[in-house]
């Protein structure tokens, strides 16, 4: 006697089968899942707050590292991220963007807190002295250098100009290049919201 498969069978052998064919996530920025640095980032905020990583989970979280005298790269990310979190609507709210300074000697806490929020309210700045800077850029291997300028306090700093974002459940996911469209972005913060 020939069996036939039933309705229900058929329809969930068609389901694992668009499963298995479904791949990975298509993100814009570059899916760095799994690097084994990028875990920890203790500084304090704006406001004189002690924050960690840890504090933000349950958001997608954007980490860039800056300083607010930077010329170009610094604030062209800032407004690039605003433009970002505005298309994210409704799931805006499920998004934190981190500045952390490079200059913590200029960049005070007053100054950093007029700095983040003239881009957005919602910004958090991070400090911290000159060994909590250079631990945080080890853990998320940013490069950085001062370059003197015409005065002890007109220098520069040179640095990487990526940013890294974070999945709700806290872990690193993603590498997202300097002058990534906003609704790249976007999208890719959008998938990392729904669990992908």
């Amino acid at each position: 006697m020939k069996t036939t498969p039933s309705l229900a069978s058929l329809v969930l052998l068609l389901n694992l089968l668009l499963v298995a064919c479904s791949g990975p996530p298509a993100f814009k920025s570059t899916d760095i899942t799994g690097v084994d640095w990028g875990k920890e980032l203790a500084l304090t905020d704006h406001l004189g707050q002690p924050r960690r990583l840890a504090d933000f989970k349950g958001k997608a979280v954007i980490v860039f590292f800056g300083y607010t005298q930077c010329p170009d790269v610094c604030p062209t990310t800032l407004l690039s991220m605003r433009e970002t979190v505005a298309r994210l609507g409704s799931d805006a709210g499920r998004v934190q963007v981190l500045f952390v300074t490079l200059d913590p000697a200029r960049d005070t806490q007053q100054l950093l807190a007029e700095y983040v929020t003239a881009f957005n309210p919602g910004f958090i700045g991070l400090r911290g002295d000159d060994a909590a800077t250079a631990a945080a850029a080890r853990e998320f291997k940013v490069f950085y250098g001062r370059q003197p300028g015409s005065t002890p306090d007109s220098y520069s700093i040179d640095h990487s100009t990526g940013s890294y974002a974070f999945d709700p459940q806290g872990r690193l996911r993603l590498l997202v290049r300097h002058g990534e469209a906003p609704d790249n972005v976007a999208a890719d913060l959008k998938l990392l919201l729904a669990g992908k």
